[in-house]
């Protein structure tokens, strides 16, 4: 598997998210039961949120965020960075032998 970082960040659309806010929770409650969010959280900006997770690959990632309703209709951008695990608390160490 493969560590992703990614930002999902307001776009101007924002004023929609309370329409979409059920169907966006469902879309990450689905992520941790397929056990790949690790965790999710908003910015402390206002400016969107976050998710740390594990895919398989670049491309399951990639169709994972186009199914999340917030993207589909356009209220946020993503940019998601991934990396490779080297260090970590004893918890994750599992982490380290993803790659």
């Amino acid at each position: 598997g493969i560590m992703f970082v990614t930002f999902l960040t307001f776009t101007e659309r924002r004023e929609d998210a309370p329409r979409f806010m059920a169907e966006h929770n469902a879309w990450i409650a689905q992520g941790f039961a397929d056990g790949v969010f690790l965790c999710v959280g908003s910015l402390y900006d206002g400016a969107g949120g976050a998710i740390v997770s594990i895919e398989a690959s670049h491309a399951s990632h990639e169709t994972r965020l186009k199914a999340d309703p917030f993207v589909v209709h356009g209220i946020v951008t993503v940019e998601t960075r991934a990396f490779d695990v080297k260090r970590a608390i004893p918890a994750l160490d599992h982490l380290k032998a993803l790659a």
